[in-house]
């Protein structure tokens, strides 16, 4: 039979238990105050505290010896390096702890305390029992449910623990639970803050690598190998959204023995992990890939490697538009926990700014370069292509204005239903122009133009930024972005002021070009003068020679008829001749002083459009085949001109139209009144130029095969451009090579 516990305080003296109560409730309030201490900066451990409450309890029990065990709940074992003791009988042995089979284990199990002398069956540990242990209390140090150890009081006299010893010995065991729950704790928020540490150590270094301004590849990389380093992951992979959002690319991968990994594409429509996070915009965290619904989505991202978790974050920008995904995937299951979601999520903030960044950077670098070494349309062809990358659009387009409406002179992507707008539809347009950049709902647009624009489905909001080179300038048209968004506010600012950057430049390109081109017009026209210049002097020169020599033959002539009139009375084939080589000599004359016209400055005065042609026509045998139509010509107002230079342009462009159409055919002179400009258009009913032949008719060397007709200097189109360049004007041929051909004459308005 066990001892049966003894209540009574009878053999102690009311000294002697008011001594022992004092002493311990001031043993109990220094525990409290050391363990309320602990963490605080002050030099308090779990060994300090734990030795202070197995001090206390023998001081409760005169005569006894305690020990105290710590418990791995998660491992379900003790932990023989936190064995505390104090007194003669808890002296151990190296490598002692509780018995599988003890009391220890049996206090754990029932979360209650268990004395020997109540349990028979249990025999006290042998090492105990050779030291003079004969009773022992184990009290189990339960906190919140969890047990954290237990603690062992041993007596050497044969007596059952009085009441209150007891009571006083569960006031410590609750001390040394709280002991140990707040020294884990802290242990606990220790590890905590020095992985936080580390991974605030990382981000800095993900700054550091987004500043050091890599490549958008290599950046990515060392983000993933950092995010490797700081979870449980193997392997990691960044997709990019691309074609305004319809496809994911792979642009970086890490992981050791990665043999073929699955980089490929993916579309929108694929079902795919990846694919889904950026559909539904959130953090996912897979603690095992066979299960449903995702290891009906989930395709391995090497073949030759099982992986069982998954964690995979979306990148998403700050005005909420998302970029791609970074996924990371582990061989065990249950890999990832909320705090490397959270991590990740750190990383993929940092991933947006160099996706960002990176981009920018590459555009602005390439651009300048681009309005240096491309033509307008190509600069223009690549800022639209630009648009769509740094946007993540669906298509993008640049109107540039013209006389009746806008046309479309660069897209990416889609391409437009409507390549040029109507002026009702560019004044609509124009009504949401403002001097910034502007995000317009599709709905809020006129549906013909909506419709007129790109493709339906693709877009549901536009970017629209006027085209100029400074605010100050007149708006030349407009630049489109076409995007699909959720809602407007995901087009943010540096959405906006990419759209401004992109359009600026288009400005710039636009400007650029047209400078090139008054420069280029400029040094054509000076090359011109300068070369009418010196041919005039030659031809002055030449023309003057001949001209005295050419003189002399009529006055030659006149002396031989007068010295020869019986002669030629007689010889009617002689006097013939003389006459014709008279007359011809009088021709030449007349013909040398009508081309030094040509030759010298041009006397410019207001001159009638409609009569220099009509004089051109008087002048020209065109033969009855051909059919001539005026249509506007009437109602053009003068322009500054040389009327006899004007007269050599349109009989020489009459006759070439002639012999184009063989002789037979119809003409049309049509007048155009601009609001910078008077034009002419030239058309005839023949069988047209090639276009690669457009630029080379105005050629000096270039000749149709055809003889030169008398009368004229021989240079055709070459002396019909040179002339319309001297006059301020220009012209251009427009022909498909198979059905008629127009040039098109334009000239300056009075005053300008």
């Amino acid at each position: 039979m066990g001892m049966q516990p003894d209540d009574s305080l009878s053999r102690f003296s009311d000294d002697d238990l008011e001594t022992r109560l004092l002493n311990a409730l001031a043993n109990l309030n220094r525990i409290g105050s050391t363990i309320n201490r602990i963490g605080s900066g002050n030099a308090v451990d779990e060994r300090t505290a734990l030795r202070m409450i197995v001090e206390g309890a023998t001081q409760v029990v005169p005569g006894a010896s305690a020990v105290i065990y710590a418990y791995d709940s998660r491992m379900r074992v003790f932990v023989p390096e936190s064995r505390v003791s104090a007194g003669e009988l808890a002296k151990g042995v190296p490598g002692e702890q509780p018995r599988p089979d003890g009391m220890g284990w049996r206090a754990i199990q029932q979360r209650q305390r268990v004395l020997s002398y109540e349990e028979p069956h249990f025999d006290i540990d042998p090492v105990k029992a050779r030291a003079g242990a004969r009773v022992v209390a184990c009290f189990p140090l339960v906190v919140a449910e969890e047990p954290l150890g237990v603690l062992y009081v041993y007596l050497a006299e044969e007596r059952p623990f009085t009441g209150m010893e007891l009571l006083m010995l569960e006031n410590f065991v609750n001390q040394a639970g709280m002991a140990i729950f707040q020294i884990q704790r802290m242990a606990e928020v220790s590890r905590y803050l020095m992985r936080k540490e580390e991974e605030l150590e990382r981000l800095r270094r993900a700054g550091l690598i987004i500043s050091s301004r890599l490549g958008l590849k290599e950046t990515l990389e060392a983000i993933l190998e950092m995010a490797l380093e700081v979870t449980s992951a193997q392997y990691g992979i960044f997709r990019l959204l691309e074609g305004g959002g319809s496809r994911l690319v792979t642009k970086a991968v890490a992981g050791a023995g990665l043999g073929h990994p699955y980089t490929q594409t993916l579309a929108i429509d694929s079902p795919s992990i990846s694919m889904w996070v950026v559909q539904n915009r959130q953090p996912v965290l897979i603690s095992d890939l066979t299960e449903e619904p995702w290891s009906s989505i989930y395709f391995p991202l090497d073949a030759n490697v099982r992986m069982q978790s998954e964690l995979a974050v979306p990148l998403i920008s700050a005005s909420g538009r998302v970029l791609g995904v970074l996924n990371l995937e582990s061989p065990y299951k249950n890999a990832f926990s909320d705090d490397d979601r959270i991590l990740l999520q750190s990383f993929a903030t940092q991933a947006v700014i160099a996706i960002q960044e990176v981009r920018l950077l590459d555009a602005v670098q390439e651009i300048p370069q681009l309005l240096l070494t491309r033509t307008r349309d190509e600069v223009l062809d690549r800022l639209a292509s630009l648009a769509c990358d740094l946007l993540n659009a669906a298509s993008s387009g640049i109107w540039l204005v013209g006389e009746n409406g806008a046309d479309l002179v660069a897209g990416a992507r889609n391409e437009a239903e409507n390549t040029f707008l109507h002026a009702k539809e560019c004044s609509e347009l124009r009504a949401f122009l403002t001097d910034e950049v502007v995000l317009i709902p599709r709905w809020r647009l006129p549906e013909s133009l909506a419709r007129g624009l790109f493709e339906e489905g693709s877009w549901n909001f536009v970017w629209l930024a006027p085209l100029s080179s400074s605010p100050d300038d007149k708006s030349w048209g407009w630049f489109a972005v076409f995007v699909l968004l959720e809602d407007a506010s995901q087009g943010g600012e540096w959405e906006k002021k990419v759209m401004g950057m992109l359009a600026h430049f288009s400005g710039m390109a636009i400007l650029y070009a047209s400078h090139l081109e008054e420069l280029r017009k400029t040094q054509e026209q000076r090359a011109v003068a300068e070369m009418f210049a010196a041919v005039g002097d030659l031809a002055t020169n030449l023309l003057h020679q001949l001209n005295n020599k050419v003189g002399t033959i009529p006055v030659r002539v006149q002396g031989i008829q007068d010295k020869c009139a019986d002669l030629l009375a007689e010889d009617r084939y002689l006097a013939s001749n003389l006459a014709e080589i008279e007359r011809s000599a009088m021709e030449a004359m007349l013909a040398v002083r009508e081309h030094l016209i040509h030759l010298h400055p041009m006397q410019i005065s207001l001159v009638n459009l409609k009569a220099c042609v009509d004089m051109a026509l008087e002048s020209v045998n065109l033969g009855s085949g051909i059919q001539v139509e005026e249509k506007g010509l009437a109602e053009l107002p003068q322009i500054p001109a040389a009327q006899q230079s004007l007269k050599l342009v349109f009989s020489n462009l009459l006759e070439n139209a002639a012999r184009a159409m063989g002789g037979k055919g119809k003409i049309l002179i049509h007048g155009q009144l601009r609001d910078d400009s008077v034009r002419v258009l030239v058309t005839d009913s023949g069988p047209g130029i090639p276009p690669e032949m457009h630029d080379r008719i105005f050629d000096l060397s270039y000749s149709s095969g055809q003889e030169a007709h008398a009368g004229k200097l021989g240079f055709g189109l070459w002396w019909v451009r040179a002339l319309m360049m001297r006059l301020g004007g220009s012209i251009r041929v427009e022909s498909d090579g198979k059905t008629g051909t127009t040039f098109i004459l334009q000239f300056p308005k009075a005053g300008q």
